[in-house]
């Protein structure tokens, strides 16, 4: 370890850790520690890293950890955690500039106050504006191909880009983000409307959200995406899997494409429990579901199975 965690770098101004916790992050609050977590201090400080990073070394970003699993090895190389210096939030005329770690909801907030309409979906995202541009997220009739501008980015080598909605290929929960790219803040379009009006639509958000996901607990966000003319949360709940457990990993009762650590699960257990899922899923329907959130880091060498 101590060769893995040893490389140059100098002028930095963020946090460097070396075995850095990543569980405490998670929403899940389970996973296993980053080789090294750097917290940047803004977009300059990123570029110092970027620019003296080896080139062989894995570089991981994470944002608010909300649609992600962790997994109990741990991240391998530079995990990038965005904080403060990435969460300005601009209202202008007619859209928002908001830094990648700037929260959907709050993003949603800001837009209302400023009698900006089209981006009260955000409000039903758990999560920060670049996870959300990374994965075209979207929810309540809505998602981010719907009101981006543009994103800036930053290559692997530190170089800054402006990139279009046209220019990021977005389809479902899918971007043509380049790879190793890191998202830094982007403009997201809105139209002229009563903040009053606006206000009420992300409170009905709210709510239909508390009533019906299980936003309380120790969750990722939708564990599957939604096959083509299905619903993930319907065919999961078909095959029997509604409240399945997993030691301390459980399918939602409440909503059954949720995951939930009840208080002592592992990334494993939560992983392997998603896997029991599909393969019933399949088993019952023949529709093979895909990962919507993120499974990252090192296995462990023993793996429980469901």
């Amino acid at each position: 370890m101590s060769e893995t965690l040893s490389f140059p770098v100098s002028g930095l101004r963020g946090r460097l850790t070396a075995n850095a916790p990543l569980g405490p992050r998670a929403w899940f609050r389970t996973g296993g520690p980053a080789d090294w977590l750097f917290i940047p201090e803004d977009q300059d400080d990123l570029i110092a890293l970027l620019r003296q990073r080896p080139a062989d070394m894995p570089l991981t970003v994470l944002g608010a950890c909300s649609n992600v699993i962790i997994r109990d090895g741990g991240i391998p190389g530079i995990v990038v955690r965005l904080a403060r210096g990435f969460s300005e939030i601009r209202v202008e005329e007619s859209g928002v500039i908001a830094g990648a770690a700037a929260l959907d909801v709050t993003v949603a907030e800001h837009a209302a106050s400023a009698g900006l309409a089209g981006l009260e979906f955000l409000a039903g995202i758990p999560g920060s504006i670049g996870g959300a541009i990374r994965m075209n997220a979207g929810a309540y009739g809505s998602d981010i191909n719907a009101v981006l501008d543009w994103a800036e980015i930053l290559m692997p080598d530190g170089e800054l880009r402006r990139l279009s909605r046209a220019d990021l290929g977005f389809a479902y929960r899918h971007s043509d983000l380049p790879e190793g790219s890191v998202v830094v803040r982007a403009r997201l379009k809105g139209t002229p409307d009563s903040a009053d009006a606006i206000r009420a639509r992300i409170s009905d958000i709210r709510a239909s959200r508390e009533a019906s996901q299980p936003v309380r607990a120790r969750t990722g966000g939708s564990t599957f995406r939604n096959p083509a003319g299905h619903k993930a949360w319907q065919l999961i709940d078909e095959a029997g899997c509604r409240g399945l457990r997993l030691g301390g990993a459980q399918v939602s009762e409440k909503h059954c494409n949720f995951l939930l650590n009840l208080g002592d699960a592992t990334s494993t257990q939560l992983e392997a429990l998603g896997e029991k899922v599909r393969r019933d899923v399949l088993d019952q329907s023949g529709i093979d579901l895909h990962w919507e959130i993120k499974r990252i880091g090192r296995r462990m060498e023993k793996r429980e199975t469901a």
